[in-house]
């Protein structure tokens, strides 16, 4: 009891619980990352402010020509901005009670589509980005509709058939990048007009040349949009509900199978936007097999904003942070850039602890009321017993 307390009080009430638990969650893996670095024999401290100061949160001592804080921020924005998609393309499909743990594959799948149609050729501009964002969202939108049907029509396990389909899309991609779009110098696919890159490259602002990754307000934008279709809208109800319970939900006439279909399409969707805005945003070329890792680290943002669309931005800026930051700490430090990967599945690993911390405490002061509802009943009776007699 006495754990139970004090974890209680570290925590505190149920509505507290959505933003203790996240900064506890934070706290436990930053104090574990700082281990792993005294054994490493590096100064936590030292390691933490340069990977802020990678990700141009911190002034660096000194600077390139043409660089500043200002072109460090630009650049974690430039990569925040998918980092936002798919973590809104994750919770929503746990808001549906599905695992979509094929984020990877979407976006790759309309990044390269993206990319030959639009990517390759000579629109301008005004008319090349939005054709991608849509192209983007439909082919996304498309792979998480054919993984809802199989999982609403025959019962296929989500997480089997995203994982399936990660590696379908990795090779044949793979196979026609190699074949068609290669580029012999990068080895990667041929790099995308200027015109169809969702980023401004070379940008001259004041003694800079940055980039401009102006479709982060279309991200941040994304998150109040889930947000509220979620919270405040018939639809958004019912695919919760149906989250919650299926069976429940069919009883008040809401039907499971359409809202698994709801969950998936809008998460393929939004995964896709991710796609279009790493693929041909933040890198501007598609790597020979190879799932781009913001998918799966997406899954941690979402877990670490307590799946909700606001939680999952906030968490995505943490996140983003780490990522971005770890170039500049390998250079400063000597430590691997592996680290970062290390560092994300710590908040992970104590972001589901803390799912299991709530239940804990919250199951604990359920039983209390009930003991001490029992209590109450007991001295009841025996008060009337006594007045009997």
């Amino acid at each position: 009891m006495k754990e139970k307390n004090i974890l209680r009080l570290i925590i505190g009430s149920e509505k507290r619980q959505a933003y203790t638990v996240p900064l506890l969650a934070i706290l436990c893996s930053l104090i574990v990352s700082a281990i792993l670095l005294l054994f490493m024999g590096k100064n936590p401290l030292t390691a933490f402010q340069s990977i802020l100061a990678g990700a141009g949160v911190l002034p660096k001592p000194n600077y390139a020509g043409g660089r500043g804080m200002f072109t460090d921020i630009m650049m974690t924005l430039s990569a925040l901005t998918p980092m936002i998609f798919a973590s809104l393309a994750v919770t929503v499909a746990f808001k549906g009670g599905l695992f979509n743990i094929g984020i990877s594959g979407q976006m790759l799948l309309s990044g390269f589509i993206s990319t030959i149609l639009i990517g390759y050729s000579e629109l301008p501009a005004y008319l090349a980005m939005p054709l991608v964002l849509i192209i983007g969202t439909l082919c996304g939108a498309f792979v998480g509709a054919l993984i809802g049907l199989l999982k609403a029509k025959f019962n296929i396990n989500e997480v089997v058939s995203s994982i399936m389909l990660n590696y379908i899309i990795m090779y044949i991609i793979s196979f026609f990048i190699q074949t068609r779009y290669i580029d012999p110098i990068t080895r990667q696919s041929i790099e995308v007009n200027s015109s169809a890159r969702l980023v401004l490259q070379n940008v001259e602002v004041g003694p800079y040349r940055a980039v401009l990754p102006f479709f982060v307000i279309l991200a941040v934008l994304a998150a109040f949009a889930m947000r509220f279709f979620l919270n405040r809208t018939r639809a958004g109800f019912d695919l919760r509900a149906v989250g919650l319970n299926a069976r429940a939900a069919r009883y008040l006439g809401i039907k499971p199978k359409l809202n698994i279909m709801v969950a998936m399409i809008i998460s393929g969707g939004l995964a896709g936007l991710a796609g279009v805005t790493h693929y041909l945003g933040f890198q501007g070329a598609i790597p020979t097999r190879e799932l781009a890792s913001t998918g799966f680290d997406a899954i941690a943002v979402a877990l670490l904003g307590n799946v909700t669309p606001l939680g999952s931005l906030f968490a995505s800026v943490l996140i983003t942070i780490i990522s971005q930051g770890t170039t500049y700490m390998s250079s400063v430090l000597g430590v691997q850039r592996e680290i970062a990967q290390v560092m994300t599945g710590f908040i992970l690993l104590f972001s589901a602890c803390g799912a299991f911390i709530k239940q804990h405490v919250n199951s604990s002061i359920s039983d209390n009321i009930v003991t001490n509802d029992s209590v109450t009943e007991d001295n009841i009776t025996e008060d009337a017993s006594s007045k009997e007699q």
